[in-house]
């Protein structure tokens, strides 16, 4: 397919430095080879300004053992033993000050083998968990303590790998050497998935452990150690991997150049994450801009009863329910509006489009007799505010007479010849026509009470009889409690995503009382970006993108983050 071939954005190009980077040295071997009375021998380096200690399992008390090797010089990092906490420790480590002349600090993890252990514990536990969980929801056995196996799925490997990752990420910063201790265990050599009579070494951690780092030093006993692997290029003296001994931290540094290194590691990482941030970020934006029919047919917009209540709302607001009324049209398109069938209790069947067209054409006349300054007509446009504020209680009462009379108006055009107060008898009344003003709605409600009428009315002013209609067998519309629901328990979602209560949550909107159905949807609504790129960074990619697709307005959004916040 094709792509564009102009770049993007400024660059810059730069020459080599020529300088190597701060080196990441693994000492791996079998038990009991000397690999820990290497690494604190050489914490005692002129080179070096203080070496930190991080112990990961093994024997406790191990690394206060080692503190008696002559020249030994570090100090030891404490943690929980978790991973969270055991990064955290090499977050502090990697971000402490040189010394006073100058001379950068090493970081010690002994070993890297039990932080590989640790995460492929997390992977089997998670797995076990998952395991009782579906077996409780089928029915079947639970799985036993002592299974020796539950299978383990592909994602959590993943994510230790990330986890793996984000250590070597840390390490990679530091600005001085490293050490990472790892064991080595001798194992049998597989032909086709046959054994042979032939052994060879095997590395107990994560399979690219040995492309991660910049030189590998294998012990095979005390005194008998060798450098298999240097990645980088000696300028005192040719370095032959296999073939060289090793003769301590100290020799192995200077060989390779230190301390005339890098301040910092210059590579630019992979980073295979922006992808899929890209990806849900366009996605995201795109059913914002995507056309209100086409979202409908997806199943991402409001339906008939829905859009009912909304213009219930509006009609009810004692501001300015012009305003609202055009709000709903404006926000999802006369497009949309005329595709979705509504039905009211007064007015019948008919699409949305004309449903607010008929409610304008109701709030209009309400401005008009309290002395608004403008006028709304039948094609929806809304009538403009008046100066004197919001319509009084008594007029809004009225407002059921004042229609009436108008349809009296237009189905008799002539005056009464007679009317009530002179001992007449009122006209019988006539059926209103197809083309006459409808009668006055409240699209949720019953027919308004009747006003107090004065004690003398004319023919003109006397409420008219209006034939019943047959109302059409309806399924019981989702209310605004349901709508109200489905807001509320996204509210505790976000709330619960952000490590916060529902009321801080929603503070910015809940200062003056609970806020209204269309206030609290477009807050959350607003929320949503940041809280999919910050699941799409903990790696719940699927649950990213659903969050990012699902409409504005959902009961599926508790459902599908329950199983996420109950997971073990």
């Amino acid at each position: 397919m094709p792509s564009i071939v102009a770049p993007q954005r400024v660059r810059t190009p730069r020459k080599p430095t020529g300088l190597p980077n701060p080196p990441i040295i693994l000492l791996t071997g079998p038990e009991t080879t000397g690999k820990r009375y290497a690494a604190a021998e050489g914490s005692g380096s002129e080179l070096i300004g203080t070496t930190y200690w991080i112990q990961v399992g093994g024997t406790s008390g191990i690394a206060d053992y080692y503190g008696t090797v002559p020249g030994a010089r570090y100090e030891i990092v404490p943690h929980d033993g978790s991973f969270e906490d055991i990064l955290d420790a090499i977050r502090f480590a990697v971000t402490q000050p040189p010394a006073e002349d100058g001379r950068r600090n090493m970081v010690v993890i002994d070993d890297v083998s039990n932080v590989w252990d640790l995460l492929s514990d997390e992977v089997a536990l998670v797995s076990r968990s998952r395991a009782e969980r579906r077996a409780r929801a089928s029915g079947a056995p639970a799985a036993r303590p002592d299974d020796p196996y539950v299978d383990e799925e592909r994602d959590l490997w993943v994510t230790a790998k990330e986890r793996w990752g984000s250590m070597l990420h840390l390490l990679r910063k530091h600005t001085g050497p490293s050490l990472l201790i790892a064991r080595q265990e001798i194992v049998t050599v597989y032909d086709h998935d046959k054994p042979t009579p032939y052994t060879t070494r095997k590395i107990r951690a994560e399979k690219g452990i040995r492309a991660a780092v910049d030189a590998v030093v294998e012990f095979h006993g005390v005194g008998e150690s060798y450098i298999t692997a240097l990645h980088v290029t000696s300028p005192h003296g040719a370095l032959r991997p296999g073939w060289d001994r090793f003769e301590g931290v100290d020799r192995l540094l200077r060989r390779i150049g230190y301390p005339n290194t890098a301040e910092t590691r210059t590579a630019t990482e992979s980073r295979p994450e922006a992808y899929l941030e890209a990806y849900v970020r366009r996605t995201y934006e795109q059913n914002r801009r995507e056309a209100p029919a086409q979202r409908v047919r997806h199943g991402r917009g409001p339906d008939g009863p829905h859009i009912v209540t909304m213009v219930h709302e509006a009609m009810n607001d004692p501001k300015d329910p012009a305003t609202r009324l055009q709000a709903i049209r404006e926000e999802w398109g006369n497009q949309y509006l005329r595709e979705v069938p509504t039905e009211t209790k007064l007015w019948g069947p008919m699409n949305a489009a004309d449903l607010i067209t008929k409610a304008l054409g109701h709030v209009s006349p309400q401005d008009e007799g309290n002395g608004s300054s403008g006028t709304g007509d039948q094609d929806g446009t809304p009538a403009k505010e008046s100066s004197a504020g919001p319509t009084p209680p008594e007029a809004a009462v009225l407002t059921a007479t004042k229609l009436e009379q108008r349809v009296q108006e237009t189905t008799q055009p002539g005056p009464p010849e007679r009317g009530v107060a002179e001992g007449g008898t009122p006209p019988d009344p006539e059926p209103a026509s197809e083309d006459s003003a409808p009668p006055p709605p409240d699209p949720q409600a019953e027919e308004p009470p009747p006003s107090e009428a004065p004690e003398e009315i004319s023919a003109a002013e006397e409420p008219q009889d209006r034939p019943v209609q047959r109302r059409r067998p309806a399924s019981r519309p989702r209310g605004e409690a349901t709508a109200l629901r489905a807001l509320r328990g996204e509210a505790e979602v976000q709330a619960r995503l952000r490590m916060m209560t529902v009321g801080e949550h929603l503070g910015p909107i809940a200062a003056e009382g609970d806020p209204d159905v269309l206030v609290l949807k477009n807050f959350l609504v607003s929320h949503r970006a940041p809280l999919i790129e910050q699941l799409t960074r903990d790696g719940e990619h699927e649950l990213a993108e659903f969050y990012g697709s699902v409409g504005e307005i959902s009961l599926e959004i508790t459902k599908r983050f329950e199983s996420y916040f109950n997971r073990g």
